[in-house]
């Protein structure tokens, strides 16, 4: 991937992205240092690129944004500027709405999660006697599974059969943040008569 087409997909992939010397947890200049700490104020995620150790980027991106010194702040895939702009927005109010507007994107990207039914199926189609329960919406589930298949298999292997009917949304980007239990009919029946017998007590 040529230098230029690997920055237009940085911009493109990221609403919020930082060009910067160094990194956020150590700017390696006072300008960076003084953007990152306006950025981290306003608790909006953004993506960074420390120049530093990309130099094929460093001289490539003023050619693109026209702009020839860094830090360099880009928002939905414009330039807003480096510090001074920065900082001089930010003290005018407007760096906040540009930021938060610019946010929506990501819970955009999520419109594309897969919906619960859609994740019970695909387990289903690959383990036809699962009984699946599913916590959480969008794309951070908790996925429980019950299955006969499961019996004399490990923990480990148990949760693989269960993500492998999932791979795909889990390669896409569909489905992240994925948490799986699985149990075999008896080891269900078990923890079942055991939270019954503490609720009892209590």
């Amino acid at each position: 991937m040529k230098t230029e087409d690997k920055i237009l997909k940085q911009l493109a992939d990221n609403p919020v992205i930082l060009y910067m010397k160094g990194v956020p947890t150590n700017p390696q200049c006072g300008f960076s240092a003084k953007t990152v700490g306006i950025l981290n104020t306003t608790n909006i995620p953004y993506a960074y690129v420390n120049v530093l150790e990309a130099p094929f980027i460093r001289e490539k991106l003023p050619s693109i944004s026209h702009w020839p010194t860094y830090p360099q702040l880009f928002v939905n895939g414009e330039l807003v500027g480096g510090c001074d702009i920065v900082e001089e927005m930010s003290n005018n109010g407007s760096l906040l709405p540009l930021l938060t507007a610019a946010a929506p994107k990501k819970v955009e990207a999520e419109t594309n999660a897969l919906s619960v039914s859609e994740v019970t199926q695909l387990v289903q189609q690959g383990i036809d006697d699962a009984k699946v329960m599913i916590e959480g919406e969008g794309c951070d589930l908790s996925i429980t599974v019950i299955s006969a298949q499961f019996n004399d298999l490990t923990i480990v292997k148990k949760q693989q059969l269960v993500l492998a009917t999932l791979k795909e949304p889990l390669a896409s980007g569909k489905l992240h943040a994925v948490s799986v239990k699985a149990f075999t009919p008896d080891e269900w029946a078990e923890k079942q008569n055991a939270s019954g017998l503490l609720q009892i007590r209590h």
